[in-house]
């Protein structure tokens, strides 16, 4: 039995919302590689909850700019909202693993100011998110 869209839009959205306060909290224990992967997984989640609300039945992949072409094909409110979260794209392989940095781990690589800036991007996308899906501020 296929879930009801909105439910499953929120339920999405939900999970979006915890994965932003794990990178909040992630971020007083200085973890900043985990803070800007948990805010591209953040911002995925709360994509995918905008297209699973409209009805889609399996959202794929990961990248944060091309789930928010997605989005602004059903949605033009959306598009304005591309530029500024495609760079969390960014975070989603090298904050993980050491081979895709040129030398250095990511627990060295990335540093406070590339956590805020995540945390800022993923907290627009899920503000956005949350607007369509008639959430509003929570």
């Amino acid at each position: 039995m296929r879930p009801d869209p909105k439910a499953e839009g929120r339920r999405w959205l939900r999970q979006a919302e915890h994965d932003l306060s794990d990178a909040e909290y992630s971020l007083a224990g200085r973890r900043y590689s985990l803070v800007c992967f948990l805010c591209h997984q953040a911002a995925e989640k709360a994509l995918k909850a905008f297209l699973y609300a409209r009805g889609a039945e399996q959202v794929l992949g990961h990248s944060v700019a091309d789930l928010v072409r997605e989005c602004g094909g059903l949605d033009d409110d959306f598009l304005p909202l591309r530029p500024k979260a495609a760079p969390l794209d960014l975070y989603y392989v090298p904050t993980r693993y050491p081979n895709s940095l040129p030398g250095g781990i990511p627990a060295e690589a990335f540093d406070e100011s590339d956590a805020r800036r995540a945390l800022g991007l993923a907290g627009e996308v899920i503000e956005a998110v949350r607007a369509k899906l008639g959430e509003g501020d929570r």
